[in-house]
């Protein structure tokens, strides 16, 4: 699946609601389940790694459609190496 595809798909599941419960609080969902991914990572659980690693991306997606950000465009930013040297792998110091 493309990340148009999926930002689709989480759109036609929870844009309407998530639209109206605001870009603040999305961003709080978000943050918590940052907090989530982080507390698996410290596990050795690759079902539950991937579990958060999906609701971390579905909540960006939702945030990402609030503001009329098309991700996979936003995503070509890297499509030319790092943006900062232009080098794959970076290399950038530090």
């Amino acid at each position: 699946m493309h990340i148009c595809q999926f930002q689709h798909l989480i759109e036609s599941i929870y844009l309407e609601k998530d639209s109206a419960r605001g870009l603040p609080a999305n961003f709080r969902w978000f943050i918590e389940e940052v907090g989530e991914l982080s507390r698996a990572m410290r596990g050795n659980s690759k079902d539950q790694l991937a579990e958060e690693f999906a609701d971390v991306l579905a909540w960006l997606c939702t945030m990402a459609s609030i503001c009329e950000i098309d991700l996979e465009e936003a995503t070509r930013k890297y499509a030319d190496g790092c943006p900062k040297c232009g080098e794959t792998p970076c290399g950038c110091n530090g």
